[in-house]
């Protein structure tokens, strides 16, 4: 644990000792607010909750979260640190954990800076704070996956333009998979277990119901065990790397 608290605080350090953090933070406090306001229609829906705001963060998360992770691992290689890092007393799991947290935290801090609009529907009306807590929970678990997945992605890359096309393009898979139009395209040659299991990979479907205040424990473990599986992937493409 020394060693992934070691690593987390200085990829921590560097992704604020970057002018590019603030700027990734103010844009993803603004975008939320705007797509809240003017898009999500806040005023206009009359209702006490932080539906329409919440509700565009897996589209937010598609763009902004692989440009996060697209830097993790891409750029040790171009630079050629990761040949440095390798050779310190560090496991490699423990240097993926920790880069891995450090972004999370990273991006966790961005969602906690929304917080002035918890604060707007608290002062407006009576919202069910509950649901609130329980919505943030579920966009933090989410926007965890998305980052491991472009984390393994950065791994296998030394462009981190690659690393940010390619991430954005699985997530988008994942987002999009519950959807009626995808679902309709396997119901005519599928069976029905392999629907199931392709809408069952959406992110969509698993946050739609957290952000009603309904945490249930299917949609903790899809989110904790999805993200453990792209974290292992990391892991073996790094060593492969490492063996190369």
């Amino acid at each position: 644990m020394r060693n992934i608290r070691i690593i987390a605080k200085r990829e921590l350090g560097a992704y604020f000792g970057t002018p590019l953090a603030y700027v990734f933070v103010v844009i993803f406090v603004a975008l939320t607010g705007a797509f809240a306001f003017y898009v999500g229609n806040f005023f206009l829906r009359g209702q006490a909750d932080l539906l329409s705001f919440f509700s565009y963060h897996p589209w937010l998360y598609l763009m902004l979260v692989p440009a996060v992770a697209m830097r993790l691992w891409a750029e040790e290689r171009k630079s050629g640190t990761i040949e440095l890092l390798m050779t310190l007393p560090v496991a490699p799991w423990e240097a993926i954990v920790g880069k891995f947290l450090a972004a999370w935290a990273f991006i966790g801090v961005a969602l906690a800076l929304t917080f002035p609009m918890w604060i707007t529907v608290n002062f407006l009306g009576s919202p069910d704070n509950g649901v609130i807590a329980a919505s943030y929970l579920g966009s933090l678990l989410m926007a965890g996956a998305f980052l491991a997945i472009g984390s393994c992605i950065s791994a296998l890359t030394k462009n981190q333009v690659i690393a940010f096309i390619v991430a954005s393009a699985i997530c988008f898979v994942f987002v999009m998979s519950g959807q009626e139009l995808v679902l309709n395209s396997f119901r005519s040659w599928a069976p029905d277990f392999v629907v199931t299991a392709v809408a069952s990979m959406s992110f969509l479907t698993h946050f739609d119901q957290v952000a009603k205040g309904v945490i249930d424990l299917p949609d903790i473990i899809f989110y904790v065990s999805l993200i453990a599986f792209w974290l292992f992937a990391n892991a073996i493409a790094v060593e492969l790397k490492k063996a190369s």
